[in-house]
């Protein structure tokens, strides 16, 4: 798989791009008014942290490699391997780990208002 966008899918550059290596696999309107539909293959390297932040609506995930700790504000942290699927509410504070032995991967697919950054940090 290459990590270039598929050509028209580019998403602007936001908080996550300098910490995680991430390919959007596509992006297209919704049939939400205001929303798109964009989804990303999010590789964690060992050890690291995504960082607390907030996407400007849904994200549905699934853990495709690896294991992840998610962590959501206000609910209990969730360890995530191989096949466990995840949801993360609107503008809902969350951080990720990456807890190894190998390279986290997670395909996220969001819902999100158009024109928004795909992610900013939070304190």
């Amino acid at each position: 798989m290459s990590s270039e966008p598929v050509p028209g899918t580019e998403h602007p550059a936001d908080a996550l791009s300098a910490i995680l290596r991430r390919t959007v696999l596509q992006q297209q309107p919704s049939s939400i008014p205001g929303r798109e539909i964009v989804q990303v293959i999010t590789e964690i390297p060992v050890g690291v942290e995504s960082g607390w932040h907030i996407h400007p609506g849904e994200e549905v995930g699934y853990i495709v490699a690896g294991t992840v700790e998610m962590m959501i504000k206000d609910q209990t942290t969730l360890v995530l391997n191989a096949g466990d699927p995840f949801l993360i509410p609107p503008r809902t504070p969350h951080n990720a780990l990456d807890r190894g032995p190998d390279t986290g991967r997670m395909l996220s697919t969001y819902i999100v208002e158009v024109g928004q950054p795909l992610a900013t940090f939070t304190q």
